[in-house]
């Protein structure tokens, strides 16, 4: 019996742990979309501008943090 009740208890403990990183992994996900935002606006500004090369090494950059 108590060998079961420590095995909930572990495995209780355990689950909460996993669940508290959430607010960590949305806040790195909110970084990233904020970082590839400003890279998109600043692409399009690039573009709108007529400096195409510039405006497409921005948008690489984006991408490529999108593919990370």
């Amino acid at each position: 019996m108590k060998k079961l009740l420590l095995i909930l208890i572990f495995v209780s403990i355990s689950n909460l742990s996993y669940a508290g990183s959430c607010p960590m992994l949305w806040a790195e996900v909110d970084g990233k979309l904020a970082e590839i935002q400003k890279l998109r606006d600043e692409g399009k500004k690039a573009h709108d501008s007529g400096d195409h090369s510039k405006s497409e090494e921005l948008l690489k950059k984006a991408i490529s943090l999108l593919n990370n």
